[in-house]
């Protein structure tokens, strides 16, 4: 007890000087709102989009070389399996024992998947996988914990780069040189080229002859339709019984029929008038080489970077560094002529989120201000009491920057910055203490300005220091304590712990000195100014 007033009485003696005369106000409330904001500059980090967690799958992309026969992707199977078996079921050589693990090795996608025998250290075996694609000749790949908000393969907190344009040779070209520079620039990113980079892989063109399709009654799209039909078939219709799922109705020739490029070149295709000719006669078959995948933005032939930063590069960072650095630079070298480059993804969601919750915090902190000017009945004070905002948000910049150095790492993502429109409405609390008990203080009981807010100030400082102090302690456990899950209300916690803290502190300074300049609007009452005893240096 008696320490605890001794420290009130301390406080009390830093407020009476702060508020001593006009200078001493102007520099108590000039000198913190400058280091708040100086605070604020200096620690706002870059942004992420989505927590990561911490989910127990790794999934490994194979980008294989042109031309894998099925006898060759299953050796890649066997091989990727066969190198990893030593650390099946067991830790070895400091990675986690894999549990279970999954290789698909289809024509349109090669990948592995895998879990780990310790929940929480699945992450730590994309070095392992990373090292094990690299050792497969002319293959390379992405390896990535999957994120506990990812819905599409390959997709976490990757920033796609597009590289659009109409000549696909020229694409490749630019997206090979992007994706050296992108690996310079940010050392341990993994890129992931949708489609590959390779331009060698067999394909096989049926190309239309327009002067016979037309003089058989028959145009290029119609003749697509009938080669349609012949290889994936055709929906012509539907059926649906009732109470029953529908079934599409597909026209398509006996895969037996078809088993390769020649035999879809001599088959039969019949003509309006009746007349069943050969494919050969409408096209020319034409051996050639191709990507993967056919892509296409705005018309425009496209092919994908997919950039996974590494953990200790924020998304806000690489997409700066990437279109700033990058980007500009090869353009001034004039190395990006006939390509257009974009980014998009997850980059274009960032950057939506971030201007709604820019919104969002205006928002909240207008309707927390003229909620309080309609309880106060009075535009000024309010204004006083929203003044402990930047204070706030100083203190949880504060709390998300100690939580980096001394617990682990904590981007600042979306969760994160929820924190602080919470803190609109938690931080104002301790300013509506102090305005609302010396407006009281002047009207009626009759006090001095002056006394009226030191008298409000002590009264309240109890108050204040005990409920900030349950309100710290009891959200503590959020921020230190580890688990399944942490990495989600971490960052969220720490800002509003650190907001709460800092504010708390330069409140109880700042806000009796903007008051001393506004509440000699109010005029005093005479109910029991006998009755109070003044609060000065005597009552010390």
């Amino acid at each position: 007890m008696r320490t605890g007033k001794r420290i009130a009485e301390l406080i009390m003696k830093l407020v009476q000087t702060a508020i001593h005369n006009p200078v001493s106000r102007i520099v108590t409330i000039v000198s913190l709102s400058l280091f708040s904001i100086g605070v604020v500059i200096v620690l706002f980090p870059k942004m992420e989009y989505l927590p990561q967690g911490n989910r127990n799958l790794v999934i490994n992309i194979f980008v294989p070389p042109p031309g894998l026969s099925y006898e060759e992707r299953k050796e890649i199977g066997d091989h990727f399996f066969k190198a990893v078996e030593p650390f099946m079921g067991k830790d070895t050589e400091n990675y986690p024992g894999i549990k279970n693990m999954f290789y698909v090795g289809a024509e349109q996608i090669m990948l592995s998947g895998a879990i780990s025998m310790r929940e929480q250290r699945a992450g730590e075996l994309v070095p392992l996988f990373m090292k094990t694609i690299n050792t497969i000749p002319g293959m390379f790949g992405v390896s990535n914990q999957a994120g506990i908000f990812q819905t599409r393969l390959g997709r976490g907190r990757t920033v796609d780069v597009d590289v659009s344009g109409d000549d696909l040779n020229r694409i490749v070209q630019v997206s090979e040189m992007l994706f050296g520079t992108i690996m310079q620039e940010i050392p341990g990113s993994q890129i992931r080229p949708v489609p590959s980079l390779e331009i060698l892989y067999p394909e096989v063109q049926l190309v239309p002859d327009r002067d016979r399709l037309k003089a058989a009654g028959m145009s290029a799209g119609e003749l697509g339709t009938a080669l349609d039909i012949l290889m994936d078939g055709r929906e012509i219709d539907d059926f649906k019984q009732e109470g029953e799922k529908k079934i599409d109705l597909v026209v398509k020739a006996s895969e037996r029929q078809i088993a390769d490029p020649e035999d879809l070149y001599h088959s039969m295709i019949v003509t309006e008038t009746g007349r069943s000719v050969p494919v050969s006669s409408f096209a020319d078959l034409v051996r050639t080489t191709g990507v993967t995948e056919i892509r296409h933005l705005e018309r425009k032939r496209t092919v994908t970077l997919q950039v996974t930063p590494p953990f200790e590069v924020p998304l806000e960072e690489a997409m700066e560094i990437i279109n700033t650095k990058i980007i500009t630079g090869m353009k001034d070298k004039g190395l990006l002529t006939g390509a257009d480059i974009r980014q998009s993804g997850v980059a274009d969601k960032l950057t939506e989120t971030r201007k709604a919750l820019q919104w969002n915090f205006l928002l909240a902190a207008v309707i927390a201000y003229l909620l309080m000017a309609a309880l106060f009945g009075n535009f000024v004070y309010p204004l006083i009491i929203m003044f402990t905002l930047p204070l706030g948000a100083a203190g949880g910049f504060v709390g998300l920057k100690m939580v980096n150095l001394f617990l682990t790492t904590q981007p600042l993502d979306i969760l994160t910055m929820l924190g602080f429109i919470i803190l609109i409405g938690v931080i104002v609390n301790n300013a509506i203490l102090i305005v609302y008990q010396s407006l009281n203080n002047v009207r009626d009981h009759g006090m001095d300005y002056r006394q009226a807010v030191l008298e409000a100030t002590r009264t309240r400082l109890r108050p204040i220091y005990m409920s900030a102090s349950t309100s710290i302690f009891g959200m503590l456990p959020l921020v230190i304590a580890p688990g399944p899950g942490s990495e989600l209300y971490r960052g969220l916690g720490s800002v509003i712990l650190g907001g709460i803290a800092f504010s708390t502190i330069f409140t109880i300074f700042v806000i009796p000195s903007l008051l001393m300049f506004f509440i000699k609007m109010e005029k005093s009452g005479r109910d029991s100014r006998s009755d109070v005893q003044p609060y000065g240096e005597d009552a010390l």
